[in-house]
């Protein structure tokens, strides 16, 4: 079965900081709400919880082209440089509520003396909801995702850079408090 994915995005920015230092998962468990909302104008919340099963989840809450998001990441992958998150999230539209499956995986390889390159890459599929509420409105999944697609990719490329950001800080602060 095609898994008809909306989005597919990835950009990359230099953290000045060893990656001794950098720990992804670390920063984003334990990343205030304020925080969160300075790496996006579209950010509104962040939090942190654990799923049904124990895993670690982060809880964000964004406006992208309109459209309000609340995304229930939970932790797939929890490596310090490695972070790769799932989530089943909500997407409340002018047509009605509906869900969408969003995969955000978080790198950082070294590059030289104390600088590092992060990777966000995000990636959005179809659930079946979606298809559900696309059917009611007449709308094809093509012209959906074309729609949806420079939004989205304009967001994670404006937000990338300031993760990276944040990410340098919280390792700046973590280095200095060891």
């Amino acid at each position: 079965m095609e898994e008809h994915v909306i989005v597919d995005a990835s950009f990359s920015a230099v953290i000045t900081a060893p990656l001794g230092d950098i720990d992804i998962p670390e920063w984003c468990f334990s990343l205030p709400d304020e925080e969160y909302q300075g790496c996006s104008p579209a950010h509104v919340a962040a939090g942190a919880t654990t799923s049904r099963d124990g895993r670690r989840m982060s809880i964000n809450v964004e406006v992208i082209g309109g459209t309000l998001m609340v995304q229930h990441y939970v932790e797939v992958v929890g490596e310090k440089h490695h972070l790769v998150l799932e989530s089943v999230s909500d997407l409340f539209t002018t047509a009605g509520r509906t869900k969408i499956l969003v995969m955000w995986e978080l790198s950082v390889k070294a590059t030289g003396a104390g600088k590092c390159e992060f990777t966000c890459r995000v990636r959005t599929r179809a659930t079946d909801e979606l298809w559900d509420l696309l059917a009611r409105q007449g709308i094809p999944f093509d012209v959906f995702s074309a729609q949806r697609q420079p939004m989205s990719i304009a967001h994670i490329k404006a937000e990338t850079p300031l993760f990276a950001e944040s990410i340098e800080r919280h390792a700046l602060r973590m280095a200095k408090a060891a």
